[in-house]
């Protein structure tokens, strides 16, 4: 996108897949505003269809990690590291990707792929070592299975069952673990209702669709928290 500025109308107005309650994401709304979004341009890619229309999109951030391990808040973390890491003025170490997306009149010709495999080749030009991936497995159907032992079930040919993890692995990527608070989105219940259409009067554990993991509702509080877990992956650039 830094090369190309004046596709960021087109860019933002791309469909958005995410279920409304993915999208109320607190570092989620922070880094899609657009003008944190032109802060990382150079790492935010583009696929055009030969008449210039947006078929595919790619974001990745960069943040400083200092060779710990990935850590347990996943996507939201690497959001909030790298707004730390600009605001301490230090170098970033590490580049995460936060969303591929390919529009739907465009899926099943391996965009998908080959959109990641672009992010690879870019962390390479900007001098990471590898790109490391919270991966949501949206083939994760049973809210109540562990994401743990969801992300380690394999078909018969020794590949992920999950259809997302399966395209990270055939690019070689490297399963690393869990990152149990990924994602964290508080509300009202009012609010709640609204994001999903779906009364929110019980307390406790309560599914949600499109959901990875329970909606915990306490009507007392008036408050429901969804915390959602994701799948580190790491893929080497070759750097």
């Amino acid at each position: 996108m830094a090369e190309c500025p004046d596709l960021l109308p087109a860019l933002l107005a791309m469909e958005n897949p995410r279920p409304e309650f993915i999208r109320r994401d607190p570092f989620g709304e922070l880094y899609y505003d657009p003008a944190v979004l032109t802060q990382f341009a150079d790492h935010i890619l583009l696929a055009r269809s030969p008449d210039g229309e947006l078929v595919a999109k790619a974001h990745a951030i960069p943040f400083r990690l200092e060779d710990g391990p990935l850590p347990d808040d996943g996507w939201d973390g690497a959001i909030r590291r790298e707004i730390l890491t600009k605001l301490a003025g230090a170098v970033p170490d590490s580049l995460a990707a936060l969303e591929i997306f390919v529009r739907s009149a465009s899926q099943g010709l391996g965009l998908s792929r080959q959109m990641l495999e672009a992010l690879s080749l870019n962390a390479l030009r900007l001098g990471f070592r590898e790109l490391v991936v919270p991966v949501r497995p949206n083939g994760k159907t049973d809210i109540h299975e562990p994401m743990s032992s969801y992300a380690m079930r394999t078909r018969a040919d020794g590949l992920p069952v999950d259809p997302w993890l399966r395209v990270h692995v055939r690019a070689g990527g490297r399963i690393e673990s869990v990152a149990a608070r990924s994602m964290v989105v508080a509300g009202t219940l009012s609010e709640w209702r609204t994001w999903t259409g779906l009364p929110r009067d019980s307390p406790g554990p309560v599914e949600v669709p499109q959901a990875l993991s329970p909606v915990i509702c306490s009507p007392e509080q008036g408050t429901a928290v969804y915390t959602e877990p994701n799948v580190w992956v790491r893929h080497s650039t070759g750097a």
